[in-house]
């Protein structure tokens, strides 16, 4: 699949449901490489991923030397996790909502994930369902583990729960449109 197509693929997905793609174009490389730089790429441990649409951030964390073995992505569009499954060969792929984790990771529900990165616009949920759903993530996430969201505002998507940081880790201004990468992480 070329750029072109990806980016195709995408508007018409804004097109058809905004509150779910939030993005004309999948993340550029600069970005990806911003959001995969924040994640350990050794150790066994799973990796979560929400919204990986094209597979643009799974590629990069992929390039960064996680193991596609230890991937598990979250993608609510079907078309979209096919291209992830074609693309990343060895990454798990489940198409499901991230906003109710227990019922879309399943038998992996209870596991202890690493680090979690996230592409999801969350900006487009209301304040409480973000809220929730960051508190889920944590639930699953080793002390010390990163969280890692991106998003095209000055502030962060989602104020950071009590005993959880907040940092900017990058601005990526030669992303279209400029982007910051946030690193919520449990003390």
């Amino acid at each position: 699949m070329s750029v072109a197509s990806d980016q195709l693929r995408f508007l018409a997905r804004l097109i058809a449901r905004p509150k779910h793609t939030g993005a004309v174009a999948p993340s550029g490389p600069g970005l990806t490489k911003a959001m995969a730089a924040q994640v350990d790429a050794g150790g066994t441990l799973p990796i979560l991923e929400f919204g990986p649409g094209t597979g643009v951030v799974t590629q990069a964390l992929i390039a960064r030397g996680v193991a596609p073995a230890r991937i598990t992505a979250v993608e609510y569009d079907a078309e979209f996790a096919a291209r992830v499954r074609e693309r990343c060969p060895g990454v798990t792929v489940i198409q499901g909502d991230a906003f109710d984790l227990d019922k879309t990771l399943g038998a992996r529900a209870g596991d202890t994930f690493a680090a979690a990165v996230s592409s999801l616009p969350l900006i487009n949920f209301p304040v409480e369902m973000r809220d929730a759903f960051i508190c889920q993530v944590f639930k699953r996430l080793m002390p010390g583990a990163p969280f890692v969201q991106f998003s095209y505002r000055m502030r962060p998507p989602v104020a950071p729960p009590p005993g959880v940081t907040l940092t900017r880790a990058a601005i990526v201004w030669l992303n279209v449109p400029p982007a910051r990468v946030w690193v919520y992480r449990c003390k």
